[in-house]
């Protein structure tokens, strides 16, 4: 039949495609990591993990996870140039990335924070993904204006630069306590006798990832032919994954816990994989947009392939996916808890990350029909304002 031929994408749609589909790469991995938190919340453990007391299938599932923020973060302010290429003003731009970062702060605030805790009114709320997003929009809504070397100069410096100021810290009560711990500092904000702020992802190098993303815009334009773009991500992501290892090798600058021989080879290369992520040090940063920028090149490669495809679902409609996940993981951990109690002392949960990889594809199968009949409601009904928010 002719209509099973598959028909050669144009270099446009290729170089979208693979946007898309690397968004929904690490959309899916982070159901992985979402799931485990669910569901396997009695081996938690903290951050930089503890190389001698985590399991090396437990290490390596939650290390996988460390590509999705920085990836999707890089995507957003890529996107954003496409989305002024395509609006021809840098004040539309701006307009919406201001509208737009305020709405996923009131999200994250409102919607996501209640899907983790389901307390209303909350007594904790957990400045998470989504607000340092909402925030690095507003951030490259200003500073757009730049020009690109002066954006990729700012990027830089707050990337490579920030943990220059890890040291830098404010008792409660200071003038400084808040807004650094927005900034730089993860820590607890009391607003009341009654709630508490947990600033997960402190602002400053998102604000970096974000202006480099934006930057990277400028490889995308539909001028630049295929070969020209991927040998330009390919030397950035190597070279930011060659400075991850020669910096990590060193024990420097860059990374606060330092890595260390162990027992076995295994467990060393845990120690030396060990970095940190709240907030972001630079080795973090180096490594994981390293990879992100290799893996846009080998899926705009692969842009023909069925998996790809089913990727570019996810991608398409992120927000929509991302609500739509955490509400089902939690109605699936109540009816769990309903029907088997708490099996696992306090939290109900699984035996092993075998069942928590099985739950995130049965979960990433499930989800992908609902997610694809809203992609194509998004894109068909442009006339409604508010679905471009999702």
């Amino acid at each position: 039949m002719a209509s099973s031929i598959p028909v050669p994408a144009s270099p446009q749609h290729s170089r979208l495609q693979s946007i898309d589909a690397l968004r929904g790469l690490v959309i899916v991995i982070m159901l992985l990591d979402h799931v485990r938190e669910t569901f396997f919340l009695h081996h938690q453990v903290g951050d930089p993990m503890d190389v001698a007391a985590t399991p090396p299938d437990l290490f390596f599932s939650r290390l996988l996870a460390h590509l999705c923020a920085p990836v999707f973060v890089f995507l957003t302010g890529l996107s954003a140039w496409l989305y002024g290429a395509k609006a021809g003003s840098r004040g539309a731009t701006a307009a919406f990335l201001a509208k737009r970062g305020l709405f996923l702060i009131a999200l994250e605030v409102i919607v996501v924070n209640f899907a983790w805790t389901f307390q209303f009114p909350p007594t904790v709320v957990y400045l998470q993904v989504i607000w340092v997003i909402g925030l690095s929009m507003l951030s490259l809504a200003a500073l757009l204006w730049l020009p690109r070397w002066a954006l990729v100069v700012t990027g830089v410096v707050l990337v490579a630069g920030h943990n220059a100021l890890d040291g830098l810290h404010f008792a409660a009560g200071h003038a400084m306590h808040v807004p650094w711990a927005v900034l730089h500092d993860r820590g607890w904000l009391e607003v009341s006798d009654t709630l508490r702020l947990r600033t997960s992802y402190p602002l400053l190098p998102w604000i970096g990832v974000i202006a480099l993303g934006y930057a990277a815009g400028a490889w995308f334009q539909p001028g630049v032919q295929a070969g020209v773009r991927q040998r330009r991500l390919w030397t950035a992501g190597l070279a930011a994954v060659a400075g991850f290892v020669v910096l990590r090798m060193l024990n420097g600058y860059g990374q606060a816990q330092q890595w260390a021989v162990q027992d076995d080879a295994l467990h060393t290369a845990m120690s030396f994989l060990n970095i940190t992520k709240y907030p972001p040090s630079l080795l973090f940063l180096l490594l994981t947009l390293g990879l992100g920028l290799c893996l846009l090149v080998l899926i705009e490669k692969a842009q023909s392939a069925a998996w790809v495809r089913a990727l570019c679902v996810f991608g398409a409609a992120p927000m929509f996916f991302y609500l739509l996940h955490l509400y089902v993981l939690k109605a699936l951990y109540l009816a769990g808890e309903g029907i088997w109690g708490l099996n696992q002392g306090k939290y109900f949960g699984v035996d092993g990350m075998g069942a928590v990889w099985a739950i995130s594809i049965l979960l990433a199968v499930a989800l992908y029909w609902p997610v694809r009949r809203f992609g194509r409601l998004k894109a068909a009904r442009r006339d409604i304002a508010w679905l471009k928010y999702l």
